[in-house]
């Protein structure tokens, strides 16, 4: 079917890009040389508001993931830029990106990345003792017991459901006061009522605390807590959703894998 493309042009991009808190002016992704070239990203741009719930989704191998990576400063664009806070990342020297990341960034993974050894309370901390500060007890106590987590903070991870840990990540993530949270498949390795609760508790990060979130999954009830839904194939933002059921995105995901 042919692609409705409804998203920002570059230009308006270029508008907003110092507001937004997220920004993506015509960027593409090639990996390899000559025919065996691969275009992850074909000339994706879009704008994400402060305080917005931004989920991206599309077929697998559409380009989500490359996309969120380049968004957060993980990879590069092979051309175009990416904005952070109104700051081109391609601007800044790895010192000054890895910098950006600490303050002003956190992620959230389908994997949990939890170090085995720590407690939930210990890894939720780690960042910010990585960083050579001292954890505000107040704010620790308070994304603690946001996550869902008062009474299992002691507990190490295998001693923590898949949701918990889930909700152990979520926490690390905040715990810098992160004006943004990157999410890459956060409820791929969960239950259907673990996944729901997860995004419920992302829903509530931007109600909470006026952070952003983007989001990439392949879950149609996040139809429930996002924003907006933008669709991605073959490399292209084709799409953008706002009120919509889940039955309706999976049709439009089907409509474009097929």
């Amino acid at each position: 079917m042919a692609a409705e493309v409804v998203v920002a042009e570059p230009s308006a991009v270029i508008d907003v890009q110092r507001t937004a808190a997220v920004a993506a002016e015509d960027v593409t992704r090639r990996y390899g040389e000559g025919e065996a070239a691969v275009d992850a990203l074909r000339g994706v741009s879009l704008s994400v508001a402060r305080g917005e719930f931004l989920a991206v989704m599309g077929p697998s191998g559409s380009g989500k993931s490359t996309l969120l990576h380049i968004l957060a400063g993980l990879d590069k664009p092979t051309s175009g830029e990416a904005y952070i806070g109104g700051r081109a990342l391609s601007r800044l020297n790895d010192d000054q990106l890895t910098l950006l990341r600490r303050r002003e960034v956190g992620f959230v993974f389908q994997f949990f990345y939890l170090l085995p050894m720590l407690s939930a309370e210990e890894n939720v901390v780690l960042p910010i003792k990585l960083a050579g500060e001292t954890p505000d007890r107040g704010w620790v106590d308070e994304v603690i017991a946001k996550v869902g987590l008062g009474d299992r903070r002691e507990h190490r991870p295998a001693e923590l459901s898949g949701g918990e840990q889930q909700r152990v990540a979520i926490a690390r993530a905040l715990i810098a006061r992160p004006s943004i949270v990157f999410a890459d498949e956060p409820t791929g390795n969960l239950d259907s009522i673990s996944g729901r609760e997860i995004l419920e508790l992302l829903r509530s990060c931007v109600s909470a605390y006026g952070q952003t979130i983007l989001a990439v999954t392949h879950e149609p009830r996040v139809t429930s807590v996002a924003d907006r839904i933008l669709l991605l194939a073959d490399g292209l933002l084709v799409r953008e959703l706002g009120d919509v059921s889940s039955g309706d995105l999976r049709s439009s995901i089907d409509a474009l894998e097929g």
